[in-house]
C-alpha cells in the first residue's frame, strides 16, 4: 500500500482527490491541512495540521509517505493575491520550498505539483497547450508568478536532485465548496452566484465580458491528479486539465443563475471591471481555455461531467448547506 500526503486536502479539489484515493485499496491517505477537515476525512485519513512553512513540519507531514500531492497554497483566489502581492509570493516561496525539500529527504517515489491555468495569463494561443509555456511571457499576477515558481522548483528539483515529479493545472475547478475559501476566480464566481440566487439578492460582478474560463468540475480535476499520480508515462511531464467549454462570465453567470431557478435579467455585470484594465495594461487577454491532448494520449483522461449536470449538483449542495446553517440557527 502507498501512502499519499495530500496537501490543501480539504479544499474543494482536495477533497474530490481525497475521496477517490480512499476508494482505491492501493492508497492510504494522510491529509496536511490548515482547514477544519470533514468528518469522513477524519475518521479514514490521518491528519496533519501544521504549517509546511515550516520545513520541519513538511518533514514531518512527508515522513513516511512514498507519494505526494501538493495542492497547498495562500488563501484565497487571484482577488486576494492582488491584495497583498508581497504575502502571496513569499506565502508561497516558502511554502513550495518546503515541501519540494522534504520530498527529496524523504526520496519520495511520485510528487504531483498541482499548478495553475494563471502560468498562461499572458498566453497568444488557443486553446493553449502545454508547450505553450516556453513562449508565453512570465505571469505578471502575483499568484500566477508563484505557481510558475511552483514548477520551476520542481523542475530544478528534478535536475539536481532527481526529484521524481508530475505537474497537473486544473482549468476552472468549481464543485460544492467544503470551506469558505475558493481556491480559484471560477469556483469564487460560480458560489458567489448560487449563494445571491439563493439569499433571492442582485449580484454585481466585478467581472467583464472579455474574461473567460473552461469550467471544470472537482471530480474530473480529482480523476486527472490521480491519474497522473500512478502513471510511469507521467514523470517528468505537465498536463493541463479542463473541459472543453469556453465561456465568458456572462455566459455562466447565466447558466448559474438559470440552474438556481434564478431571473437572468437580476444580473448585474460590470464591463469595465478593475481587473480587466489590469490585465489590459499587463498585456494579458482575459481568456482561459486549455488543450488536452497530452492528458487524452498520455493518461486516457477526459473530462465527464456535463456542465449543466455538475452545477446542478453543485447548487443542491449549497442549498442543502444553507438549509443545514439555518437549521443550527434556529436551533441555537
Amino acid at each position: 500500500m502507498s501512502r499519499v500526503l495530500v496537501t490543501g486536502g480539504a479544499g474543494t479539489i482536495g477533497t474530490a482527490i481525497v475521496r477517490r484515493l480512499l476508494a482505491d485499496p492501493a492508497y492510504d491517505v494522510r491529509v496536511s491541512d490548515t482547514r477544519t477537515a470533514p468528518l469522513w476525512m477524519r475518521e479514514g485519513c490521518e491528519l496533519h495540521t501544521g504549517d509546511l512553512r515550516l520545513p520541519v513540519q513538511a518533514r514531518a507531514a512527508t515522513k513516511g509517505c512514498s507519494h505526494v500531492i501538493h495542492l497547498a497554497m495562500a488563501s484565497g483566489a487571484n482577488d486576494a493575491a492582488q491584495a497583498h502581492p508581497y504575502t502571496t509570493i513569499e506565502y508561497e516561496a516558502a511554502l513550495h520550498g518546503a515541501v519540494v525539500r522534504a520530498a527529496l529527504e524523504h526520496e519520495v517515489e511520485r510528487f504531483v505539483y498541482v499548478s495553475s491555468p494563471l502560468v498562461f495569463e499572458r498566453a497568444k494561443l488557443f486553446p493553449t497547450p502545454e508547450e505553450h509555456l516556453t513562449e508565453c511571457p512570465a505571469p505578471r499576477s502575483p499568484a500566477g508568478f508563484s505557481r510558475l515558481g511552483g514548477e520551476r522548483e520542481c523542475e530544478a528539483a528534478n535536475g539536481e536532485h532527481g526529484l521524481p515529479y508530475t505537474i497537473c493545472r486544473p482549468f476552472g475547478g468549481y464543485g460544492a465548496p467544503t470551506t469558505d475559501e475558493r481556491e480559484s476566480g471560477t469556483e469564487a464566481l460560480v458560489a458567489g452566484l448560487i449563494e445571491a440566487a439563493l439569499a433571492g439578492t442582485r449580484a454585481e460582478l466585478a467581472l467583464g465580458d472579455s474574461q473567460t474560463c473552461t469550467p471544470t468540475h472537482a471530480d474530473d480535476i480529482a480523476a486527472g491528479i490521480v491519474l497522473a499520480l500512478g502513471s510511469a508515462r507521467a514523470l517528468q511531464e505537465d498536463f493541463n486539465l479542463g473541459a472543453s467549454r469556453e465561456l465568458t462570465s456572462r455566459e455562466l453567470a447565466r447558466l448559474v443563475w438559470e440552474s438556481c431557478g434564478a431571473d437572468p435579467t437580476e444580473l448585474v455585470l460590470e464591463r469595465d471591471a478593475p481587473e480587466d484594465r489590469t490585465a489590459q495594461r499587463d498585456g494579458a487577454c482575459g481568456r482561459s481555455f486549455p488543450a488536452v491532448e497530452k492528458a487524452r494520449e498520455l493518461l486516457g483522461w477526459e473530462a465527464q461531467t456535463d456542465l449543466e449536470e455538475g452545477l446542478a449538483a453543485t447548487v443542491q449542495a449549497l442549498r442543502e448547506h444553507r438549509a443545514r446553517a439555518q437549521a443550527t440557527t434556529l436551533a441555537a
